[in-house]
């Protein structure tokens, strides 16, 4: 009895030595170099009407991809437009501007101190001269990071360059004067980006 008690154990560890190689043999090694990157916005077609950018979007433009921290919605009269206040992962900031007049006319800005507050009919600039094609005042509502009020108003002057270039001045609630200049964009060229999934 004990001989056959014997016999039985050492079958039952034969059996589990043999099951133990086998699986050894079919594991298949691990890789341990760490996984290629991946890319969360490759999958993502993105949109191309900038008319729907709100603070938490994401956009691509000219190879950069920009976060959007704050937008700014705008009146004069029955009129209406847009600022978006964007910045990228090296913290450079910039901001674009979206309207309709009557055709969508979307402009990249960057903030200059070659210049200080507006000038006369022209003004020349980084050795491109501007010429005056409006200033007003308008009133504003600020969401997300914008570094102005909830809401004001703001005194804008306005300078057309040629190539699509551009030069304003913007004076936020009787602040200082701060001077920008824009470049305009190819829609085709531009990307944006959704931070919710109610919008296609």
């Amino acid at each position: 009895m004990e001989l056959l008690l014997v016999l039985i154990l050492v079958a039952v560890v034969a059996v589990g030595v043999v099951l133990y190689l086998r699986s050894r043999q079919n594991r298949k090694p691990v890789d341990e170099r760490p996984g290629k990157p991946v890319d969360p916005l490759a999958d993502h077609e993105g949109v191309t009407d900038i008319r729907t950018v709100r603070a938490g979007d994401m956009i691509d433009y000219g190879d950069q991809l920009y976060f959007v921290r704050g937008s700014l919605r705008l009146t004069e009269g029955g009129y209406t437009w847009s600022e978006h206040f964007l910045d990228d992962a090296r913290g450079a900031r910039v901001w674009v501007s979206v309207e309709e007049d009557p055709d969508l006319e979307v402009v990249l800005w960057r903030e200059t101190e070659e210049v200080t507050e507006p000038g006369g009919k022209t003004m020349e600039v980084g050795g491109v001269t501007y010429r005056k094609e409006e200033d007003g005042t308008a009133k504003y509502t600020s969401e997300g990071t914008t570094t102005v009020a909830e809401r004001g108003s703001v005194e804008y002057v306005d300078y057309e360059g040629p190539d699509g270039k551009a030069l304003s001045f913007e004076r936020f609630d009787g602040g200082k004067w701060e001077a920008g200049l824009g470049e305009s964009i190819a829609l085709p060229a531009l990307r944006v980006y959704p931070a919710g999934s109610d919008r296609t």
